[in-house]
């Protein structure tokens, strides 16, 4: 009965985000903000050529579509939060708000693990069975494989997030770090948290190890293929299609192995610069890795940047409307005046 009136006590939470190092919350204020300007002008430009370029009507691009989304939505869960804690000299965020962040913030990334891992298997279809592939990636399977992503992603989180916000915080309501982050929301709990850290151990096989194993089999079947085409220029071709994809798993999934397996130090001296590190690491993961997304493909992408380039000609918007396929007029010359 007493932890239960304790628990209740628990109205709301305080973020210290950088608030031990007030220096630094200015210059990353400012840094944070045009990162966050870029994710939301390079994901948004990347989900609006694939949807009026025919050429990009394909399962890769949807995915990358799907990968733009889920960027937007994770970064809007967190970023204003993070934004507004370094202006804020107390950060406090009421209970009920908490768990909804967690919540986005977790189905978001969750969601965003399985995508990666469909990608490779595209890529795989399109250089080891061409011939298959448009039957195996057609609309009606690629489809629903998104769409089993977003339920899983947000099922996950529904889990985890009630888990953890039903445990007793006895009036420990401090939380060190920008967000309601669910591994820093489980050190505040007074009672066994066994069940939530294996909850979570299942989670990471799940969304996090299995499709890590999922990608590095089919990487080896499309190097395997790759390296048995003759010419030179072939063999870089087939490359060149799936290196954008890859790069992006090694940021993805090296930033997260960074930030959860590099060892922790003992020393209580080395703790306030360990939790510093800690939180930095933390911050950029959700920032660098939206950011760099939709820049690598934009490079990497020969239809992309040329779709980006047609975009940006009044030639082309000019033509666009003429041929009445302006969406946000009927009048064949209402969306644009040279």
């Amino acid at each position: 009965m007493e932890s239960t009136n304790q628990t209740a006590s628990v109205t709301e939470f305080i973020l210290l985000g950088l608030s031990a190092h007030p220096r630094l919350e200015k210059t990353f204020f400012v840094l944070i903000l045009l990162m966050y300007l870029v994710i939301l002008l390079g994901n948004g430009v990347l989900i609006l050529v694939t949807i009026l370029d025919s050429r990009l009507h394909k399962p890769m691009y949807f995915f990358l579509r799907n990968l733009s989304f889920l960027d937007i939505f994770y970064t809007a869960s967190s970023v204003p939060l993070i934004l507004d804690s370094f202006l804020t000299p107390r950060k406090t965020i009421p209970f009920s708000a908490c768990a909804v962040q967690m919540f986005l913030s977790f189905a978001m990334g969750a969601t965003e693990c399985v995508p990666l891992g469909v990608m490779a298997f595209d890529r795989y279809m399109a250089i080891c069975n061409p011939l298959r592939y448009p039957v195996v990636m057609s609309k009606a399977a690629f489809v629903p494989m998104a769409t089993s992503s977003w339920e899983a992603g947000s099922a996950a989180s529904m889990v985890q997030t009630s888990l953890a916000m039903r445990l007793p915080f006895c009036g420990d309501n401090v939380i060190n770090h920008f967000t309601c982050e669910i591994l820093a929301i489980l050190k505040l709990a007074c009672a066994d948290i066994s069940n939530d850290v294996i909850s979570m151990g299942v989670t990471n096989v799940i969304f996090l190890g299995v499709p890590v194993l999922f990608i590095f089999v089919s990487y080896i079947f499309i190097l395997t293929t790759i390296l048995r085409i003759p010419s030179a220029e072939g063999k870089k071709k087939a490359f060149s299609t799936c290196s954008a994809h890859l790069t992006v798993v090694v940021i993805f999934y090296g930033t997260i192995l960074f930030m959860y397996g590099k060892p922790k130090s003992k020393d209580p001296r080395w703790a306030d610069k360990q939790d510093l590190a800690d939180k930095l690491t933390s911050l950029f993961y959700g920032v660098v890795t939206p950011m760099f997304n939709p820049i690598i493909y934009s490079l990497r992408n020969k239809d992309v940047k040329a779709t980006v380039r047609n975009l940006v000609s009044r030639k082309h918007f000019t033509q666009w409307c003429l041929e009445d396929r302006c969406p946000w007029s009927s009048v064949p010359l209402g969306c644009f005046h040279p």
